[in-house]
């Protein structure tokens, strides 16, 4: 009994120590973007590289795309509501944003490499918005990506063949900054002022850190 008191109190005590390590970390004092953040968490391991392939079918990687601050979505151009929703809200983000003199680019990374040719893919930005960047690529390219940042995609199952096919996917938005790379992310129930005012605070507070 003696052992197993004194595990428990080990247990308990790395516990703690693991709580204070991360209450510390999530209230320093050096976080610029602190006053910013909507109760979510950044971490460094969300995001990072990629090489997936854009609408001209060239290939690309993350230092190509990511130039400005993005607004990052994974999704496909079959999605029946979700990402239509979403990409909407994402781009009316942008151009609430584009008034205030803020320059920030969408970017939507497709889950559906299968359907989603570099042509679809252009069609769907030309459709969506003109500071739209669309990425496709192999089912290997995109699996990788989308591990990077922590999304998650599942075909449901279906006949062969059958070319209407859905796909179960999450629906975060991210907010990636150039030179530091993921700050925030966003979820589906955040309006698009709600979403650029929240940008906007990230990006004032990068320039006074600056």
């Amino acid at each position: 009994m003696t052992r197993l008191y004194a595990g428990l109190a080990a247990a308990a005590l790395a516990a703690l120590i693991g709580g204070t390590a991360a209450y510390v970390f999530l209230n320093r004092t050096d976080d610029a973007f602190a006053q910013c953040r909507q109760g979510n968490v950044a971490g460094g391991d969300i995001g990072g590289p990629f090489t997936l392939v854009n609408t001209k079918g060239e290939t690309v990687t993350d230092a190509d795309v990511l130039t400005k601050p993005s607004l990052v979505y994974f999704g496909y151009t079959f999605c029946p509501d979700v990402c239509p929703f979403d990409m909407a809200r994402n781009v009316e983000a942008v151009d609430i944003l584009a008034e205030k003199g803020y320059d920030v680019t969408p970017v939507f990374i497709s889950i559906d490499p299968e359907r989603d040719t570099p042509q679809a893919l252009a069609d769907y930005e030309f459709n969506m918005h003109p500071k739209l960047v669309a990425l496709t690529g192999s089912p290997e390219q995109v699996k990788a990506a989308s591990q990077a940042y922590k999304t998650f995609y599942r075909r449901q199952p279906s006949e062969e063949g059958d070319e209407f096919y859905l796909i179960d996917h999450s629906t975060f938005t991210y907010l990636m900054l150039p030179g530091v790379g993921f700050v925030d992310f966003f979820r589906r129930d955040i309006t698009s002022g709600q979403m650029a005012e929240s940008v906007a605070c990230f990006l004032e507070a990068g320039k006074a850190g600056s």
